[in-house]
């Protein structure tokens, strides 16, 4: 793996549109993704992946600080650009492979009127991931990128 950044937060929704949750530790599994998320079985987007820099500049072009959650992700990353398609994210026990961009959605004007428009340039709304190795992972994780 190239670059070294940290996991510093983990969430899943327990069913479609459910108020996301916090956790300082999930089990990933190949076929469910993040256990208890229910979106862990979507072909192309068992994990979705939130970056801080990408996340803080859709923020900053809004002027506002919103709570990652907001962006309805799996996972918050920081201090890695954000990868593109085929890219392969080591964190904890786990292995992501990156399927695709998340792309924004009508739900981000519900968090904040502008954001789904904040999030399109670079890849900001993050990306989605199908699972390669399934384990254990924790907030304060190491997460590399290759």
């Amino acid at each position: 793996m190239k670059s070294i950044g940290k996991l510093i937060g983990i969430a899943r929704a327990c069913g479609h549109l459910e108020p996301m949750v916090e956790a300082a530790e999930a089990q990933v599994d190949i076929a469910d993704g993040i256990i208890g998320d229910a979106r862990g079985r979507a072909v192309d987007r068992q994990v979705t992946v939130l970056f801080r820099e990408g996340w803080e500049a859709a923020c900053g072009e809004l002027g506002v600080i919103l709570p990652w959650i907001a962006r309805r992700a799996n996972l918050f990353v920081e201090g890695v650009g954000t990868p593109r398609q085929g890219a392969r994210l080591a964190v904890g026990d786990a292995v992501l492979e990156v399927t695709k961009e998340t792309k924004p959605c009508a739900l981000m004007d519900r968090a904040r009127d502008g954001l789904r428009v904040a999030l399109q340039p670079d890849w900001r709304g993050g990306v989605c991931c199908n699972v390669i190795t399934g384990g254990t992972i924790r907030v304060g994780d190491e997460v590399g990128v290759g």
